[in-house]
């Protein structure tokens, strides 16, 4: 019980505070302190990132800090992209999809530290609505991580966030708060995906889920 509650704890205020990463932690803490299989890990995160993000993206369009645009299209595709992976992810060698996870970890680890060029939380969104090839743009980067999200349980806001800001020009606060809208729809669908095909302990997922929501919201307020 403590280590559920300390991994909930981590992987909702991470979730919360950055608009990403709590795939990043839910899944090792699953599958290594928990104890259970690779998929069964992979398909538990997706369902708690899912209602996770959901209560965290709504605490952040109720501040006016989600882009529905951006969310509709990126959602979109992202969706597309996520059921395709996960329905991969089913048939995928858990070795395989455990060494693409590590590269995706090391991927989230390098974008955290780097130095990158975002918008200031305070800087309004450029006036040039996103249209055109930008959209074209955040559709196809919607599909690619969508596929990574069901195929490895990871909601990739460590990539949605950074692209936000570049590709549409919107400030950080609401690229994170736009980025926990997509996550969400897209996690729902990766669960969705490996719904009926992989045994989940809907005990032990609603318990991690409670204290993750719980911390998320606390994780939003920092």
């Amino acid at each position: 019980m403590f280590v559920t509650a300390a991994s909930g704890i981590a992987t909702g205020l991470v979730l919360g505070i950055f608009g990403s990463g709590g795939s990043i932690i839910a899944v090792p803490a699953l599958l290594y302190l928990i104890g259970l299989g690779a998929k069964e890990a992979i398909a538990m995160s997706l369902g708690i990132v899912a209602v996770t993000a959901t209560i965290s993206a709504i605490d952040n369009w109720r501040h006016g800090n989600v882009n529905l645009r951006i969310t509709a299209v990126f959602g979109f595709f992202g969706v597309i992209g996520t059921y395709a992976g996960a329905r991969l992810g089913v048939i995928t060698p858990a070795t395989v999809q455990l060494v693409l996870f590590a590269l995706v970890m090391y991927a989230a680890a390098w974008k955290m530290l780097s130095k990158q060029k975002v918008v200031p939380a305070g800087e309004p969104a450029p006036d040039e609505p996103v249209v055109g090839r930008r959209m074209a743009h955040i559709a196809m980067h919607g599909l690619v991580v969508g596929a990574l999200t069901g195929l490895v349980g990871v909601g990739g806001g460590f990539l949605i966030v950074p692209a936000l800001v570049l590709l549409s020009g919107i400030p950080i606060r609401q690229a994170i708060g736009t980025s926990l809208a997509i996550v969400a729809i897209k996690s729902y669908a990766g669960f969705a995906g490996y719904f009926g095909a992989v045994p989940i302990n809907y005990g032990l997922m609603a318990s991690f889920t409670g204290v993750t929501v719980a911390s998320s919201l606390v994780g939003t307020r920092v």
